[in-house]
C-alpha cells in the first residue's frame, strides 16, 4: 500500500515539530525560535534645496534662518551642512535635493563654473537632484558637462584638474529637446532590501526666467504630466515607494518657524495635490520658503510636502517605512522635520579644509578692491518697490552704453542678489567694495543691450511688472521716472512716464537699455522682445565695476524714481 506509507512520511516531520513547539512553551526547551524578518524596513531622507553655490556661509540676512523656538540665528555653510547631516544621517539614510544647487553663486564657485559646489555636494552623499532654473545659466550643454564631466570648454579645467562629472543624478523628468529628455527622468536606489524611486521636474517657467539662448530648442512640459508618466514607469518595473524631488514651490508668511505649514497655496500645492497617487512624498524649493505640509493625493491620502528654505540654511528630514512584500510606503508612518543648519555646533573639519582650498585658489581675484560706498546699498524697497541698489545698477548700466544710444535703463530685481554692506568683510576696510562682493550682487554673466520701443511699448513693459506670479518692479535709472498706482487694475497702474523730466511720447522711440534676460522676455516682460535694432555691450558685471572705478565713493540714491502705492 504505497499510498499509506507515502502519508506516514510527509506527517511524521510534523508530529516532530509540533512536539518541539510544546515543549518550548512548558519551559523544557531553552532555544528560542527564530525571529522572522520585519515587514517593514526603515527609510530617512535627508535633503536640500537651492543651495546657489554657499561653500562658505552666507552673510547679512541671507545667513539668518528662523528656528524651531521663533528666533533668528546665524545658518549655512557648508562645514555645518556637513556637521549636521553627520549627526541626522543612520544607515537608513538617502540624501537628496530639489535643484538650483548651483547658478547665481559666489565667486568661490562661481570663479570655477559651480564645479567645487557640485563636488562638495557628492562628497556629503547628494545622490539624486531636481535641476533648478539656475542649473541652466550657463545653458543646458554646460549642465550636461556639470553633469557627466569633461573641463569647461572656453575657460578650461580648474585648478583641481579634468573634472568627472557629478557624483548624484540631476533629474530632468519634463526637460527634452525634442522627443528626447536632457537628462534622466528618474532613478532607483535600493536601501534595506527595498528600491525607491525619485523622479524631478524643475518649474515650467523656466524659459520666462532664465536667458533664452541658453535653453534654446528646450521644452519644459507640465510638472504633473511629466512626473506623472515617470510615475507610471517606475510602477511597471515594480517601485512603488516613490518620491518627487520639485523645483517648485509656494510663499509662507514672513518669519515662519520651519515645521509651519502657512504656505499660500500656488504651484507648488497644485503639483504636491494632483501629481500621482503612487507618489509618497514632495520635496520642493525654488521659492525659498521653508514649510512642512500633509497634503491630499488624488485617492485622497495622506502625502507630505516640504520644503527647506535656501543656501544651505535647512535640511529637511523625512522618514517612513516600506513594506517588504507590497514595496510600497505606509503613509500612517510618515514623518517630517525641518532642522535648521546652526552654526553652534563644531563645523566638519574635512569640508572646512575643503572650503578653505578653493577660498585660498579664488582670493587673489576676489580680494581686488573696485570703489567704495559711503552707506549700505541695500535691496529695501521704498513703497513704491524702488531700492537702493537696484538704483545704482540701472544707472551703471545706462553709462555702460551711453555710447551706443541708450537713453534710459532698467533692471531686474531678481538680478540683484545681494547686498553692499559698508562694514568691511575682511581686511579691505569699512567702504571698500572687492571684486568678490560685486560678483556676489551680479553673478550671471548676463549682457547689457540696448534695443528700441515706443513710448506705448515702454508704458506696456512697466504695466508688466504685475503678472499672476506676483510683482516685480523694474529700477530705473535717475533720469527715468514714473508712478504706479496698485489699486487699480492689472495692466493700467503706470501712469506719468518722464525720460530727462519730459513726458513720453507714446508715438515716439526711446533707446532703453537692459540686460539680455529682460531683452529675451525673461521674468514676462515680453514686450522687450517687441524691440527694433538691439545692439550688445558689456557683461553687467563689468557695467558695474566701471561705474565703481568713475563714480566712487557712491551714496544711497534718494527713492524717487517711482512714486505711488
Amino acid at each position: 500500500m504505497p499510498g499509506i506509507f507515502t502519508l506516514q512520511v510527509m506527517i511524521r516531520p510534523r508530529i516532530t515539530l509540533a512536539c518541539a513547539a510544546a515543549l518550548a512553551i512548558a519551559g523544557l526547551a531553552a532555544q528560542p525560535a527564530a525571529a522572522k524578518p520585519a515587514p517593514t524596513v526603515d527609510v530617512r531622507l535627508l535633503a536640500l534645496n537651492d543651495f546657489h553655490g554657499n561653500l562658505e556661509p552666507p552673510t547679512g540676512n541671507s545667513g539668518n534662518a528662523v528656528d524651531e523656538n521663533g528666533n533668528t540665528v546665524p545658518a549655512g555653510g557648508a562645514a555645518y551642512i556637513a556637521a549636521h547631516l553627520k549627526r541626522l544621517a543612520n544607515k537608513h539614510t538617502l540624501t537628496v535635493a530639489q535643484g538650483d544647487l548651483i547658478g547665481a553663486s559666489p565667486l568661490i564657485s562661481a570663479a570655477y563654473h559651480d564645479e567645487p559646489s557640485v563636488e562638495f555636494l557628492g562628497n556629503i552623499g547628494v545622490t539624486a537632484s531636481a535641476v533648478g532654473n539656475h542649473e541652466f545659466d550657463e545653458g543646458y550643454k554646460e549642465l550636461q558637462r556639470i553633469q557627466n564631466g569633461g573641463c569647461h570648454p572656453v575657460d578650461g579645467c580648474s585648478p583641481a584638474g579634468r573634472w568627472r562629472g557629478a557624483k548624484f543624478d540631476y533629474l530632468a523628468a519634463n526637460v527634452t529637446k525634442g522627443s528626447r529628455p536632457i537628462l534622466k527622468p528618474w532613478t532607483i536606489r535600493w536601501i534595506n532590501g527595498v528600491p525607491v524611486g525619485f523622479i524631478g521636474v524643475v518649474t515650467k517657467t523656466t524659459p520666462s526666467i532664465v536667458t533664452a539662448d541658453g535653453i534654446k530648442g528646450l521644452t519644459f512640459d507640465d510638472e504633473v504630466a511629466s512626473a506623472n508618466r515617470s510615475a507610471a514607469q517606475l510602477k511597471r518595473l515594480g517601485v512603488h515607494a516613490m518620491v518627487l524631488l520639485v523645483h517648485e514651490g509656494d510663499q509662507t508668511p514672513l518669519g515662519q518657524r520651519p515645521d509651519a505649514c502657512g504656505v499660500v497655496p500656488g504651484a507648488g500645492t497644485r503639483i504636491a495635490k494632483e501629481a500621482d497617487a503612487d507618489i509618497d512624498v514632495v520635496l520642493a524649493g525654488h521659492t525659498h520658503q521653508q514649510y512642512l505640509c500633509s497634503v491630499t493625493d488624488p485617492k485622497g491620502q495622506p502625502r507630505l510636502y516640504s520644503s527647506g528654505s535656501s543656501f544651505g540654511r535647512v535640511i529637511s528630514q523625512v522618514d517612513f517605512k516600506v513594506n517588504r512584500w507590497t514595496r510600497d510606503v505606509d503613509r500612517s508612518t510618515l514623518k517630517g522635520d525641518n532642522h535648521v543648519v546652526t552654526r553652534d555646533i563644531a563645523p566638519d573639519p574635512a569640508t572646512q579644509t575643503f572650503v578653505q582650498t578653493w577660498k585660498d585658489r579664488v582670493a587673489p581675484v576676489a580680494n581686488k578692491p573696485i570703489g567704495k560706498i559711503t552707506a549700505d546699498l541695500d535691496r529695501k524697497p521704498s513703497a513704491a518697490g524702488e531700492t537702493p541698489l537696484g538704483d545704482v545698477i540701472a544707472d551703471a548700466q545706462l553709462a555702460a552704453v551711453k555710447d551706443k544710444g541708450a537713453q534710459i535703463a532698467v533692471t531686474n530685481p531678481g538680478g540683484v542678489r545681494t547686498e553692499l554692506v559698508y562694514k568691511a568683510s575682511g581686511a579691505e576696510g569699512d567702504g571698500v567694495v572687492t571684486y568678490g562682493e560685486a560678483f556676489a550682487v551680479q553673478p550671471f554673466s548676463n549682457i547689457v543691450g540696448v534695443t528700441t520701443l515706443t513710448g506705448a511699448q515702454l508704458d506696456q513693459t512697466l504695466e508688466q511688472q504685475w503678472t499672476p506670479a506676483g510683482e516685480k518692479i523694474l529700477q530705473p535709472s535717475a533720469n527715468l521716472h514714473f508712478t504706479i498706482d496698485r489699486t487699480r487694475p492689472v495692466g493700467d497702474r503706470v501712469s506719468d512716464i518722464t525720460i530727462d523730466g519730459k513726458p513720453v511720447d507714446p508715438a515716439a522711440t526711446y533707446k532703453v537699455a537692459a540686460n539680455n534676460f529682460l531683452l529675451g522676455g525673461g521674468d514676462g516682460f515680453t514686450t522687450f522682445t517687441e524691440g527694433k535694432d538691439a545692439v550688445l555691450g558689456p557683461i553687467d558685471l563689468d557695467s558695474l565695476i566701471a561705474y565703481f572705478g568713475g563714480n566712487s565713493p557712491i551714496a544711497p540714491p534718494t527713492l524717487d524714481r517711482i512714486t505711488g502705492k
